[in-house]
């Protein structure tokens, strides 16, 4: 009989340490299934090129529509009624190669990093094995709101697009409707593809921060669990090692986004500038829609780096209250007072007792001062607070570019530059007058 408990014991054991198993391998099952679509999702837009073949296509499918597609189409146009009025070949050659620049830049960088790392350490979501499991639902969370991101963002571009082009065709005359209807879809598609490209790199990106913020976020509660100081500077290294580690994949990305971006805004002003007299909405709005799609893939991009070093840099203010917490609490207030009492109680008692045992006074020169244990084990405690709050104060760690941390700072002058470039676009390009 006490065999078969035992038996029924080790089973009941068994199945206790299955159950949680199970939900382990759905949670995980859950977040490869995801994975796995987004590494779907970048093998059709040609970020994967994991191989010579899947390499070449994913190129060739880029220059044909992206580039060649447009540009054919935009040569061809040429001979239609009223052409020279309602459209600019260097306004719309402008375009097409501000966005494929963008859009190649980013299937350069990205397509390294993937190549190199796969999509699990490109994300870092496999990087510390332990709590994938606890961060799995998180991670969904957040890849779920980059999807999501991506349409909100794409749409509204696409309508004023589609809104344009319609505009475009009704005032330009083609030998017959199919025609328009063609050249309207062509160009659409084409700007639609190039477009994608750009913004989902830079959700890409997004999303990278923001799976770094799950962390920092469990690691502001993780002051709230532990006490010990070196557990503390172990995690936060990690965490800055990571992000030095993004810094170090995105930084070139980045950079060139800001540059392609900018010197999209100066040759629209330019070109802008030259045919003052003659710039409406039906031949230069064109502008207009790329500078939103543009401006909004580099605001992303910031926003998540100025985010991300937001979060780095608070870990600092977390830890300042956590260690004024632990010196100045009533806690460890009474524990002074009282540890000092029985120090002196002690000191007392032994003082009487050599005193009335020893009638030669020379005995108490033999006699050890009482040390207080527990007030050296305290100031031990606070000098490692204090040196670990000095670490976080000179180790802020965040998102930087050849040393230069992205924060807030830099983000709205950033943005201010940018918003004055693309006002002013609106301002030139936002004329519906015409001229007979």
């Amino acid at each position: 009989m006490s065999d078969h408990h035992l038996q029924l014991e080790l089973e009941q054991e068994q199945q206790q340490q299955q159950q949680p198993l199970l939900t382990r391998s759905e949670d995980e099952g859950d977040l490869d299934g995801c994975l796995q679509q987004l590494d779907l999702y970048f093998l059709l837009l040609g970020f994967n090129q994991s191989s010579y073949i899947r390499f070449g296509i994913s190129w060739v499918t880029f220059l044909m529509i992206g580039v060649v597609l447009p540009v054919v189409v935009l040569l061809m146009i040429t001979n239609c009624l009223k052409c020279d009025l309602y459209q600019v070949q260097g306004f719309e050659l402008l375009v097409v190669s501000s966005h494929a620049s963008l859009a190649a830049s980013a299937l350069l960088c990205l397509s390294h990093n993937l190549r190199k790392y796969g999509i699990r350490k490109f994300l870092f979501v496999d990087q510390y094995h332990g709590h994938v499991q606890r961060f799995s639902n998180h991670y969904l969370q957040k890849i779920s709101e980059s999807k999501r991101a991506l349409l909100l963002w794409f749409l509204p571009c696409l309508i004023l697009k589609l809104v344009r082009e319609v505009i475009r065709m009704m005032y330009i005359q083609h030998e017959s409707w199919w025609q328009s209807c063609g050249i309207l879809v062509t160009l659409t598609f084409s700007w639609s593809y190039v477009t994608i490209i750009f913004l989902s790199s830079c959700l890409v990106f997004h999303l990278v921060c923001n799976l770094q913020i799950i962390h920092f976020d469990d690691y502001g509660n993780l002051l709230e669990r532990e006490t010990d100081v070196l557990v503390f500077i172990e995690e936060h290294a990690r965490l800055c090692h990571h992000l030095s580690k993004i810094s170090h994949r995105f930084r070139i990305y980045i950079l060139l986004v800001f540059i392609l971006v900018t010197s999209s805004q100066f040759a629209t002003l330019f070109q802008i500038t030259e045919f003052r007299d003659k710039v409406t909405f039906i031949n230069g709005g064109d502008f207009a829609v790329s500078s939103i799609a543009q401006v909004v893939g580099i605001i992303l991009c910031l926003n998540a780096a100025a985010k991300i070093s937001h979060r780095a840099q608070g870990i600092a203010s977390l830890a300042s209250r956590w260690h004024a917490f632990a010196s100045c609490g009533p806690d460890d207030a009474s524990q002074m007072r009282f540890s000092n009492r029985n120090a002196s109680f002690e000191a007392a008692h032994a003082l009487l007792r050599s005193v009335s045992t020893e009638s030669d006074m020379e005995a108490m020169n033999y006699i050890p001062f009482p040390t207080n244990a527990q007030l050296t084990s305290y100031l031990a405690s606070y000098h490692r607070r204090q040196a670990f709050l000095m670490y976080l104060q000179n180790n802020p760690g965040g998102i930087t570019l050849y040393g230069w941390t992205v924060d807030r700072g830099l983000i709205n002058t950033i943005f201010f530059i940018e918003l004055s470039l693309v006002l002013f676009v609106f301002g030139r390009t936002t004329v519906f007058t015409t001229t007979n």
